[in-house]
């Protein structure tokens, strides 16, 4: 037994050496050095840090545990994404330490999601805590908070979305706007902007299928001329059809500016406090357009 023992505890502390995400300590968290005095290992924090925040969000779903760079469909989308996002990934911890993130926006079904959890899953393998969250679900979680019978405060959340290594907002702008919605995401990105904390973020170009404001002035426009030709008060109605025709030609203006930069839109969606952090955590949104990958290859 005295000649096995050594062995064992030579296998057991190469077993531990594989929990240091560093590869550096022996799993304990600690390092010593010559003089056989303790110093603490970067890890140690690391798991302090997975431990405090673990049950943040949804985890990572059971659908993007295995995206990686050669599967579909990241492997298919614009390699300058790619080689940008590969960059981010390689150096993961400078990024997170300084602060950096990510945003992609672009229309539905083209990989942001995808993508987002690609750098999530280099950030978990690289000892982070990760906190994962589609927006509307999170505001579910914080409005649960309010509840007597909540097992969490709404502090601790706070404190908990603040203090993760990385936080993943995806589907921003998907929820209903509001004064209680802005708040609450302006209170979160504010808070991460103001300690360096990294983010990542997901938002979608909006549907061009859906009714605009400027399509329910052309409506009310129809309108007005169809009245116009059988009402008496022709003449009324014909200065007000003009001057909508004119608000609508102003709006179309401010729209179509709107549709080369969505850093326009989401400013109104989201609020230009947040989006000027979200800018400097981020740099600006990485566009991500093209056909919806999931009708064309039935979830991809």
């Amino acid at each position: 037994m005295s000649l096995l023992r050594p062995l064992s505890q030579r296998a057991e502390r190469a077993e531990r050496l594989e929990d240091c995400p560093l590869g550096v300590c022996d799993g304990s968290g600690w390092i010593l050095d010559e003089q056989h005095n303790a110093r603490e290992c970067d890890c140690r924090q690391r798991r302090i840090s997975r431990a405090a925040h673990a049950r943040l969000g949804t985890g990572i779903p059971r659908r993007f545990r295995g995206v990686s760079f050669e599967r579909k469909p990241i492997c298919d989308l614009d390699p300058v994404i790619l080689r940008h996002v590969r960059r981010f990934v390689a150096d993961i911890d400078a990024n997170l330490d300084g602060g950096r993130g990510l945003w992609f926006h672009g229309d539905v079904g083209t990989g942001k999601t995808s993508l987002a959890m690609l750098v999530a899953h280099a950030a978990d393998a690289a000892g982070r805590s990760v906190g994962v969250y589609s927006v509307p679900h999170l505001l579910a979680e914080i409005r649960g908070t309010y509840d007597r019978d909540s097992t969490g405060s709404y502090l601790d959340l706070f404190s908990r979305l603040c203090t993760v290594d990385l936080l993943v907002l995806d589907d921003l702008g998907a929820e209903k706007t509001t004064e209680w919605v802005l708040e609450q995401l302006y209170s979160i990105v504010n808070e991460r902007w103001q300690s360096s904390g990294s983010v990542l973020v997901t938002t979608n170009a909006p549907d061009p299928r859906q009714g605009t404001v400027i399509d329910q002035l052309r409506r009310e426009i129809a309108e007005i001329k169809r009245l116009r030709q059988s009402d008496t008060r022709a003449e009324y109605l014909r200065d007000a059809a003009q001057s909508l025709e004119r608000t609508v030609a102003r709006l179309a203006a401010l729209e179509a500016l709107g549709e080369t930069d969505p850093l326009i839109r989401l400013r109104g969606q989201l609020g230009a406090r947040t989006v000027s952090r979200l800018v400097e955590i981020c740099d600006d949104p990485i566009p991500i357009m093209g056909p919806d990958l999931r009708m064309a290859a039935g979830g991809a």
